[in-house]
């Protein structure tokens, strides 16, 4: 059953609820670059802008968006379905409502019905929620389809990417896919860059099975690895022919502590 909206789970912490004060700072942080690539699938973080805004920022000054754009985050609070589509009719935002596409859900549900509708596993979620306002600032017409994951194994993120492609190929427009993730947590800075390092390669190389492999060998922090594993996924099979970081930070720059930081990377995967 549809729910008919969404409340902000995070506007006023994560970034400012108000609406003028909302657009000037993404106005501020928003730089729009004069070459530009199509967003295919790209990797965007999700802390509080105070942090991680300045990366998104120029991540998505660097996108041209489709009208369609399925956001794929991992599930911090436990709570809902494994793989949990958000069932509302449209997301509340400081910027006004943020409408949801339920035909792609309903396609994605008949391709896969494993997949569930679910507004538990979304409900305190932050890590869809701060992307919304930095697409709606880049393109206002856009729909959007939030899917929440929890932990999933290396098969089962490679038959969803392939499923999510199957769909977007079946599709009359283009579809973006925007893969939220912070990268490691609460290692210090030189050790957080050298892990993040190996994380970044392996998504530069267009390689999701690279990615998860070496994320768990080493234990690295990535709390998106699995949205972004599926994203690799479906990207490659969605006509990916290169990949490239944007841009890189971590919350010593902000903080000024370097003892424990939180990394932070902008990537465009593009045709």
């Amino acid at each position: 059953m549809n729910e008919p909206a969404r409340e902000p789970a995070v506007a006023g912490a994560f970034y400012p609820m108000d609406r003028s004060t909302l657009e000037r700072q993404l106005d501020q942080l928003v730089a729009t670059e004069a070459e530009r690539h199509d967003l295919l699938a790209c990797v965007a973080p999700h802390a509080g802008y105070i942090y991680s805004g300045g990366v998104a920022g120029r991540l998505f000054g660097h996108l041209d968006l489709p009208r369609r754009i399925l956001l794929l985050g991992p599930n911090h609070t436990g709570m809902g379905a494994e793989v949990a589509i958000a069932p509302h009719t449209q997301w509340d935002t400081p910027l006004g409502p943020q409408q949801l596409d339920r035909r792609l859900a309903d396609l994605l549900l008949a391709a896969d019905p494993t997949l569930s509708l679910d507004a538990g596993a979304h409900w305190r979620e932050h890590s869809l929620e701060v992307q919304l306002p930095f697409i709606s600032r880049r393109r206002r017409d856009v729909e959007v389809l939030p899917i929440c994951v929890k932990h999933l194994d290396l098969d089962r993120c490679l038959r969803l990417g392939a499923t999510i492609a199957a769909v977007s190929n079946a599709l009359d427009e283009p579809l973006g896919i925007v893969a939220s993730s912070d990268m490691t947590h609460f290692q210090p800075e030189d050790v957080a860059r050298d892990q993040d390092h190996r994380a970044i390669e392996a998504v530069l190389a267009r390689s999701p099975e690279a990615l998860y492999e070496v994320v768990h060998r080493e234990g690295i922090t990535m709390c998106g690895v699995v949205p972004t594993t599926i994203a690799l996924a479906a990207a490659n099979l969605m006509g990916a022919s290169g990949a490239h970081l944007v841009a890189y930070a971590t919350s010593g720059e902000t903080s000024g502590d370097y003892s424990s930081v939180v990394g932070y990377a902008g990537i465009c995967i593009h045709g």
